[in-house]
This record gives structure tokens, C-alpha cells and sequence, in this order.
């Protein structure tokens, strides 16, 4: 079976799943809610044969391109899916993160191309690149659950405020939670993004590229970075409501988004093409 095909079948088995999500999030329908969840595993289960296939065309850890850089993210983004189903009274999350998933499934679909690359003029730090990028897969994954709930939070408080009930906001979690969990979340993607950066660097500095320590891509991780820092500072250091943490968790997290989009534009990422 080609990757085409495999891939296809993936946006398909995902797209369905969303509906089967979306009907339980509109009125309550757990057999909805199993169905979907079923179709999420298939959808991961091909994901994870994509990336098998990938495997064995290039003969490595199928991290160097863009396309391979949003198979991974997205199969991360759909196995912690499956995860927060299983929260409690975290039924609106897994709805929102597969639409991140499904998203970057698509746009890796119509958008980029597999590619290949051997990355010869890094040959000798090709292991640290590839812990390089899958830290920062890892880390893409928390960071986007942490916008989620900090997403719904802004939602949620929005609408008390308002004093506007409904089924809905009764099926949400409190502000409390949503605000622990996305908490949690960016706790666990910082550092990991701090990781990233600190192997990223260590590559350059292994090949003697110092010049790219200000090249574009590393310049915009570091200031994405830095809207984190500055997230945690004002949760732990200034006492800041919830509400101002959450506007910072998604502020940071379209730094993120940017930061992906800059990769035509910089050098040291250039290998990832598109």
C-alpha cells in the first residue's frame, strides 16, 4: 500500500471520526462518543503505518522534512487525543484537538510533499537533529493541549461573566481545572522546547555554524520561548489571573504556529523543505 493511500484513508477515517465528536459535543451521545473514539485509533493506527512507510523509503527516522515533521506532530496530537478522552469532564478537548490534528493532517496532504534528504552537510550531528525534532514534536503536542484548555478557559469565563448557561457550560470542566490542565500542559512543553532549542544549538556549535545562531528560525524559537517564560512569570512570580495566563498560553502558542511557517525562510532549516 503506498503513502498516498495510506495517508488518504487517514484524513478520511479522521474527518468521520470528527462528526461522530461533533454530534456528542452538539447533544450527548456516548454511542457517538465510542464510535468516534474507535475511528481515532484507526486514524492513529494508520498515522503510525505512515510513518513506517516513511521508514523504510528513506532508511532513517523519517524527521527531516516538513511533511515528516506534521506526520509525527499530528500523531502525537492524535494518541494525546485519545488520552484527554479520558479525562474528566474534559469532553470538549479531544473534539478540538483532533481539529488541530486533522488540520495539520490536511495541509501536510495538500500542501508539502514527502521528499527526501540526507542530510549530508549535517552528517555529522544527524542523531542530535533527530532528537532535535522529535523533542520539538513533543513539545509542538503539549504546548497545543495547553492552548486547548487555555482556549476553553477564556470561553468558560467569557460566558459566566455573561451569566449565559446552557447544557454546554454545564458539560465544561470549572475554570479551576481548565486552568490546571492547561497549566500541566505548557509545564511539560516548555521545557521539552527548552530542550529542543539547547540541542538545536549544540548541533550548530558541533559543525562550527555560529552565523546561524542568528538566522531566523532559531531567532523566532527563542522569542517563542520567551512568551512562555514570561506565561510562567506571570503565574507564579506576579500572581496573574487565570484569565491573563490564558491570553499568554495562546499567544505563545501562535508564536508556535509562526515559528513552523518561517521554516522556507531560514537556513538552518532549510534540509526541511517543503
Amino acid at each position: 500500500m503506498s503513502l498516498n493511500l495510506i495517508y488518504d484513508i487517514g484524513i478520511c477515517i479522521y474527518a468521520l471520526s470528527l462528526l461522530f465528536f461533533i454530534s456528542d459535543c452538539v447533544s450527548r451521545n456516548l454511542a457517538a462518543k465510542r464510535i468516534g473514539t474507535g475511528l481515532l485509533v484507526v486514524a492513529a493506527l494508520l498515522q503510525c503505518l505512515a510513518i513506517g512507510t516513511r521508514v523504510g523509503e528513506t532508511g532513517t527516522f523519517p524527521v527531516f522534512t516538513s511533511f515528516d515533521f506534521l506526520l509525527l506532530s499530528s500523531f502525537c496530537v492524535t494518541v494525546t487525543s485519545l488520552a484527554v478522552i479520558f479525562m474528566r469532564r474534559a469532553e470538549f478537548a479531544p473534539l478540538l484537538i483532533n481539529i488541530i490534528g486533522f488540520c495539520m493532517m490536511l495541509l501536510n496532504r495538500l500542501w508539502l510533499t514527502t521528499g527526501y534528504n540526507t542530510l549530508e552537510s549535517w552528517e555529522t550531528v544527524q542523531g542530535m537533529l533527530v532528537l532535535h525534532i522529535a523533542l520539538a514534536s513533543i513539545s509542538f503536542t503539549a504546548l497545543t493541549v495547553g492552548a486547548v484548555f487555555a482556549g476553553m478557559y477564556m470561553f468558560l469565563h467569557r460566558k459566566l461573566k455573561r451569566k449565559k448557561w446552557n447544557g454546554m457550560i454545564r458539560r465544561l470542566p470549572s475554570l479551576e481545572v481548565l486552568d490546571k490542565y492547561s497549566y500541566a500542559a505548557l509545564l511539560l512543553g516548555t521545557p521539552v522546547l527548552i530542550v529542543s532549542l539547547v540541542v538545536a544549538v549544540l548541533s550548530i556549535a558541533t559543525e562550527g555554524r555560529w552565523t546561524l545562531l542568528t538566522d531566523l528560525k532559531v531567532l523566532s524559537t527563542a522569542l517563542a520561548l520567551g512568551v512562555y517564560v514570561y506565561y510562567f512569570v506571570r503565574r507564579q512570580i506576579q500572581k496573574r489571573s487565570g484569565r491573563e495566563t490564558a491570553i499568554w498560553a495562546l499567544v505563545g502558542f501562535v508564536f508556535i504556529i509562526i515559528n513552523f511557517f518561517l521554516n522556507a525562510w531560514s537556513e538552518f532549516h532549510s534540509w526541511s523543505g517543503v
